[in-house]
């Protein structure tokens, strides 16, 4: 464990934010550089840094499996996000700190935790590897640019294994051990409203002007039902989760909801979480209040992100999504809706020996069976996969559990969760040998 808090204090130094609008490039070769030289010391061999057509630059590596072993595949990703309000954190982002037994930083559980957890699990492993590897670092996960989903089609033999250790989920809370098995899809829209040619004075006009912030405001708050709960037409909002449950306290008091202040929608908090579509507006373009006039806006819009469960197709859901606000405008405004991207839902097979393998490694390493989980976020990466190997079990798991606080500032990982993960991963790498050796 001291090696892997020294690995993650580098790793987190460099702010590896692949978007170039924001950080220099090559911090993000720097952070791949890294990666590649530390996975050729634990081991693995052909290590080498693949340029996706995004530009980002994916680590690929391997080792070949001892006769009648199977090939396990090892993902996680290298970029961050960006740290956001940096005067929001208690600590530098980019500095790894530990505070109340956890460690602080951009990273520190996305994903490059995840990192970590693989090369402890393989130093515990040594030379004693029982099963061949493949490795690949992704370089643009965060910027959702798609550099290597385009990539792997093309490449699958480079990547083709029994089993895909897809680490960058997490535990349903620290010291239950997880799999994660459902994965919510994505549509992003940009909504546009427009009322005036122009912004126009509201002691001369203000009344029969059309207010095209006030429109876009009554569109957006169509999308929720009497309750919160997300209404979009077209889109059936009645799913039921059948796995693992999520304590509604423990919800609150992980997503930081304020004392007094109410949960959206109706039915069990997982089922609100991973069986039904969810609408959040991200981001709301309007004069601000500092510097505002006394003017009737003319032109306002929204960034709008709908998260959807299996079994809903994220091209039919923004169909939906786009008809919706147009038929919500109200006095007949200009609507114009830019769709900025979609992300397929997943939903991972588990009945395989690869699954029966890491509930057996997780039993021991935490003393409990495994759970199953859904996630909030897409990985697009996944669908590609289970597309381009059929065949092979697919497996989400990894190091960020609610307190980690991803993608926000002061963003954490729990230590004990990268010590008992690593030892999930290296007792699943022998447990899965040993189904293929019997």
């Amino acid at each position: 464990m001291p090696r892997a808090k020294a690995d993650l204090a580098e790793l987190v130094a460099l702010p590896s934010v692949a978007d170039p609008r924001q950080f220099p490039p090559e911090n993000c070769r720097q952070a791949a550089e890294w990666v590649a030289s530390a996975f050729t010391a634990a081991g693995l061999q052909n290590v080498r840094l693949a340029e996706t057509p995004d530009g980002s630059h994916a680590v690929l590596g391997d080792r070949p499996p001892p006769p009648g072993a199977p090939t396990v595949l090892l993902y996680s990703h290298y970029d961050v996000q960006p740290p956001l309000d940096e005067a929001a954190w208690q600590t530098p982002p980019f500095e790894l700190t530990e505070r109340d037994g956890r460690w602080y930083g951009r990273g520190a559980a996305d994903c490059k935790g995840n990192i970590v957890m693989h090369l402890t699990a393989l130093r515990a492993l040594g030379d004693d590897i029982p099963v061949g590897l493949k490795l690949v670092v992704e370089g643009s996960e965060e910027q959702g640019t798609g550099g290597l989903e385009a990539y792997v089609p093309d490449h699958a033999e480079e990547l083709r294994a029994d089993t895909l250790l897809i680490c960058d989920t997490g535990n349903a809370a620290v010291g239950v051990p997880t799999v994660t098995t459902v994965l919510r899809g994505l549509v992003n829209v940009v909504v546009t409203v427009s009322t005036l040619a122009g912004d126009m004075h509201s002691g001369m006009f203000g009344g029969p002007a059309p207010d095209a912030l006030a429109a876009l405001i009554r569109m957006l708050d169509s999308l929720r039902d009497a309750d919160g709960g997300t209404h979009v037409s077209g889109l059936q909002s009645n799913g039921v989760w059948p796995g693992v449950d999520y304590d509604e306290q423990q919800f609150r008091t992980d997503a930081g909801v304020l004392s007094g202040v109410e949960l959206l929608g109706s039915g069990s908090v997982a089922d609100r979480l991973w069986a039904r579509p969810a609408v959040t507006v991200l981001g709301i373009d309007c004069p601000p209040v500092v510097g505002s006039a006394a003017a009737v806006p003319a032109r306002a819009r929204a960034r709008v992100s709908l998260r959807v469960p299996p079994g809903t197709d994220p091209e039919l859901a923004a169909e939906a999504l786009t008809e919706h606000l147009k038929a919500a405008a109200p006095w007949g405004a200009r609507v114009d809706v830019e769709r900025e991207g979609t992300g397929s839902p997943f939903r991972a097979a588990s009945d395989g020996p690869a699954y029966a393998a890491l509930d057996r490694a997780m039993r021991e390493a935490y003393g409990k069976p495994i759970a199953h989980l859904g996630q909030g976020g897409s990985i697009p990466l996944c669908n590609v996969l289970a597309e381009t190997f059929p065949q092979a079990e697919l497996i989400l798991m990894g190091v960020e559990e609610p307190r980690c606080l991803i993608h926000a500032p002061n963003e954490s990982v729990d230590p004990t969760e990268i010590e008992r993960m690593a030892l999930v991963e290296a007792l699943f790498l022998g447990y899965y040998a040993d189904s293929h050796a019997s």
